[in-house]
């Protein structure tokens, strides 16, 4: 791991995430006193020149975000954390808070401080009691230092609702609602929580910002891929030696992820596909595993970044049996607020499971694109937007899978 380039894990395994102090010791909490000399408008530039994009599914601008919700005029504004991590196979945000959970505050309070906020939550999965423990710990230990100011921060804890991990199901949770997308626009940083001006952003995101606001945007510019600058966590999954976890520089390629990072293929068997960015990532071939780990590379490819979820698979793998359970996931999971995507993953997994069981014809699989394109451009969020894109892309790339299962 002599290659990674530690920047979000940069304290993993220096401090006691319980003390403090350790983090005070590492310079914690001088990128927001710098913040908070530079001015908001100062700030948020300093921020928009680092390009540091969401390190969650949009990649969306984060400085520009910040300015929608800077300029919003209202009597109050909120900065929201979305620690929900519901991505099968991911941990990243899990290592964050469990290890440094300051970087997190301090970022959450420098982003509050730049859109004149006084109020923030964390809402975390359930699933994580023990980090929601830490995180309180943490709150505590850092409004009795005072270092927050006037800004106060309250953990929320999901209910296992994967669709709750998408900005606007998250919002709906927290004001006490069942967890569905919000049509847009309106956008959070215009009218989020309770109607007011709301930035979202996720764990692997605001522990980005102390090092930019002490490093400057121009330093962060500068490392990875021009268009998608920095560095992004990877959890590596699957039929792979090395089980492990690590940060690298956005233009490191697929193929070093897998076979320098991960140590290749367990077994001595040979690669077959690689799924990133979670459930709803794209399963890719090995013609295409020179592709840069960066969001428009990856993009131009048909795949996703998202989480940063890597699975591996070997040459024994069926992709028509793994995309069928991974349909099987997106039907239970839909929230069932737009037709699209209720119907769409109840109908996916039906013909998906008709296919695996050899009862399929090639009609089937072709009945399965038509309606994944449909689904991509007509569901109302991310969840049935991006659920065909495992079927879709297996069967783009892996049509042998399929032809060996057709009746």
């Amino acid at each position: 791991m002599a290659e990674e380039m530690r920047i979000v894990l940069r304290n993993y395994g220096k401090i006691d995430p319980l003390k403090i102090e350790d983090y005070l010791a590492q310079g914690g909490y001088k990128a927001l006193e710098k913040a908070r000399s530079m001015g908001q408008a100062a700030l948020i530039d300093d921020v928009k020149k680092s390009n540091l994009r969401g390190r969650g599914g949009a990649g969306f601008n984060c400085g520009m975000k910040w300015s929608f919700a800077a300029s919003a005029t209202a009597d109050q504004k909120y900065v929201i954390c979305n620690a929900d991590e519901g991505e099968p196979g991911t941990y990243k945000d899990r290592l964050i808070m469990e290890n440094d959970p300051q970087s997190l505050l301090e970022g959450m309070a420098i982003c509050a401080y730049a859109i004149g906020a006084n109020q923030g939550y964390i809402y975390c999965r359930g699933e994580y009691p023990q980090v929601i423990e830490i995180l309180n710990q943490a709150i505590d230990q850092a409004k009795a230092q005072g270092l927050l100011g006037d800004f106060d921060i309250e953990v929320r804890s999901g209910a296992g609702a994967y669709v709750c991990g998408e900005e606007t199901a998250l919002i709906e949770s927290i004001e006490g609602s069942r967890g569905e997308p919000r049509f847009k626009p309106p956008f959070p940083p215009v009218q989020g929580l309770w109607a007011k001006p709301t930035i979202v952003n996720n764990v692997e995101t605001f522990a980005n910002i102390p090092v930019i606001v002490d490093k400057g945007g121009a330093w962060y510019a500068d490392i990875g891929n021009p268009a998608y600058p920095g560095t992004k966590v990877f959890t590596l999954t699957g039929d792979v030696n090395n089980r492990t976890f690590f940060e690298v520089p956005t233009d490191t390629t697929i193929r070093a992820l897998v076979f320098k990072f991960g140590g290749g293929i367990r077994g001595g068997k040979k690669f077959k596909a690689v799924q990133i960015g979670g459930t709803s990532g794209a399963f890719i071939p090995e013609s295409l595993l020179d592709t840069q780990v960066a969001f428009d590379a990856m993009s131009a490819i048909g795949a996703t970044l998202g989480s940063g979820a890597t699975f591996v698979l070997d040459e024994t793998r069926d992709l028509v049996d793994v995309s069928t359970r991974i349909a099987k996931f997106f039907e239970h999971e839909s929230c069932g607020k737009c037709a699209p995507c209720r119907e769409g993953t109840a109908r996916m997994h039906e013909l998906m499971k008709k296919l695996n069981e050899g009862k399929g014809s090639s009609k089937d699989v072709a009945l399965l694109e038509k309606l994944g394109r449909v689904m991509s451009y007509s569901c109302l969020c991310g969840l049935g937007q991006a659920a065909p894109a495992p079927v879709l892309t297996t069967i783009k790339h892996f049509p042998a899978d399929y032809n060996a299962k057709l009746m």
